[in-house]
């Protein structure tokens, strides 16, 4: 189900344009070791989502749902771990119970085909945190190849998404170890060993990076990590309750059988679980708690930062369930139907972001624009940058993008326009396709130029050749009526862009 919702919907901008197009970008220019926006470097975060989608796209082609796979496969994984996780400290039944929660939540149905950052590092935190958490206790010692795979998780964590990878598995681990009185076993953890792994993993993309960029660094980890952490001058600022409304959304209605869970003694809990189920119990609320409140202390917050979450969720959840339900009859048609409810649930959810994406998105344009375009014409945005137009229409070199890049150099901020001001400071001249609105009155007396803008924006001096539902497509010295994609004398070896065939 989640890999055909996953093909239901064009890409959401800007997250799933941004993210899909380096991706692509990445396969087209054979530059694998520089993330890049229009042909700009973009080192917000490191690139095995970039890699993935890259590979994904040589394998099925340049679709929406290519690069949602990516996200997909992670959120597979996390599941499947988390039962394979449960089925050894705990029963069948749980483990089952667990993971129907899991994969009927808007948190795997719908987090888990959108394209970013969040699902990738939330499903490595989480296999680190599985596999760390068995390894302490199953036996008196920590079982080496457990805790081998958990360095190898967090390196894959810090290569989806920067230092988050290993702080919030090594905050969670900590909390817990020292609660549950098991720190001893620190000492007899594989640490030369895991070390070089994790090093294998996480380290070889920021050394070159870094040896060719040498503020890459500083900017990924001062910048885009300790700052954005500690400043308020970020977008996206909630108060601080915010992430408990965001867990009811992504976890309703099974959200209500944790509190469930939380009511029960600590008499009863000692009681009738055995001991290593016990040590996870408080591994899941620590996992929980540590995470949340680690993200509600920023200002800056999004939805997605509780995706690493979901797996401790679900364990509790599931033993809440079946707490309550101990001894009914209807216990297994009751949650089939709840079940069955969250995933008609998770399609309505589904189909209305796909309405609002489509009015949002470029594809109505781009496909004309595919069609009659040449690879060297040159395409102009003006008003906002369409994230996902190169996607579509399968561009092979950067739009040029008016604006005042004066003032962004003057007064930065956080958004698309200091986001492609920023990857200038690496590549001086990448910054090229950056120009002023003067550039525009030039361009329209030149063949071959195409603007794309938003329909509230007015352009002068091009003709209008289609007004999409969001963006407009114009084009020089062409005679063009509103709304209809006019056609002009190509040469005879014009065959479009590789978007006009899809």
């Amino acid at each position: 189900m989640l890999l055909v919702l996953a093909a239901l919907r064009p890409l959401a901008i800007p997250d799933e344009g941004r993210y899909g197009e380096i991706g692509r970008w990445m396969l087209v220019s054979g530059d694998w070791l520089v993330p890049r926006v229009d042909g700009i470097p973009f080192f917000h975060k490191p690139p095995l989502l970039y890699w993935l989608e890259a590979l994904s796209i040589w394998v099925f082609g340049v679709t929406g749902w290519s690069v949602r796979l990516v996200v997909a496969a992670h959120a597979a994984m996390m599941l499947v771990v988390s039962y394979l996780a449960m089925r050894r400290v705990s029963t069948a039944q749980h483990a089952h119970t667990a993971v129907w929660m899991l994969g009927s939540s808007l948190s795997f149905l719908i987090g888990g085909q959108y394209v970013n950052h969040d699902m990738i590092v939330a499903a490595w935190i989480s296999v680190a945190l599985w596999c760390f958490g068995l390894a302490f206790v199953l036996d008196e010692r920590p079982r080496p190849w457990l805790a081998r795979a958990g360095f190898l998780a967090c390196g894959f964590g810090v290569l989806a998404k920067g230092l988050i990878g290993l702080v919030l598995p090594g905050l969670v681990l900590l909390i817990w170890l020292l609660a549950t009185r098991q720190m001893r076993k620190v000492l007899h953890l594989p640490w030369i060993s895991g070390l070089l792994l994790f090093a294998l993993i996480a380290v070889p993309w920021f050394a070159v990076a870094q040896l060719k960029f040498d503020q890459l660094l500083h900017y990924m980890f001062i910048k885009e990590h300790f700052q954005r952490y500690t400043q308020t001058s970020f977008n996206n600022a909630q108060p601080f309750w915010f992430y408990g409304v965001a867990l009811a959304l992504l976890f309703f209605p099974w959200l209500g059988f944790v509190i469930y869970q939380a009511g029960v003694s600590v008499k009863r809990t000692a009681t009738v679980l055995p001991l290593p189920l016990r040590q996870m119990v408080a591994l899941w609320w620590t996992w929980l708690l540590a995470i949340v409140v680690f993200f509600s202390i920023p200002s800056s917050k999004l939805v997605g930062y509780m995706l690493p979450v979901m797996p401790a969720l679900a364990a509790l959840a599931a033993l809440g369930w079946n707490a309550a339900f101990v001894n009914s009859a209807r216990k297994r048609q009751a949650f089939a139907l709840v079940c069955g409810l969250c995933l008609l649930g998770a399609v309505g959810v589904n189909v209305a972001a796909g309405r609002y994406t489509r009015k949002q998105s470029t594809d109505d344009i781009a496909r004309v624009f595919a069609c009659q375009a040449s690879t060297t014409d040159t395409v102009y945005a003006v008003g906002e940058y369409p994230y996902d137009f190169p996607f579509y229409t399968g561009m092979t070199q950067p739009m040029v993008v008016v604006g005042d890049w004066e003032q962004v150099r003057e007064n930065p901020g956080d958004d698309w326009r200091s986001e492609l001001y920023d990857g200038t400071a690496f590549e001086p001249d990448a910054g090229q396709v950056l120009q002023p609105p003067s550039a525009l009155a030039k361009a329209a007396t030149e063949a071959g130029s195409w603007v794309v803008a938003p329909n509230s924006v007015k352009v002068d001096g091009f003709a209008r050749v289609l007004r999409g539902q969001a963006w407009s497509l114009y084009r020089s010295g062409v005679a063009a009526q509103d709304g209809l994609a006019a056609e002009s004398p190509k040469p005879a070896e014009h065959k479009g862009l590789p978007g006009c065939q899809r």
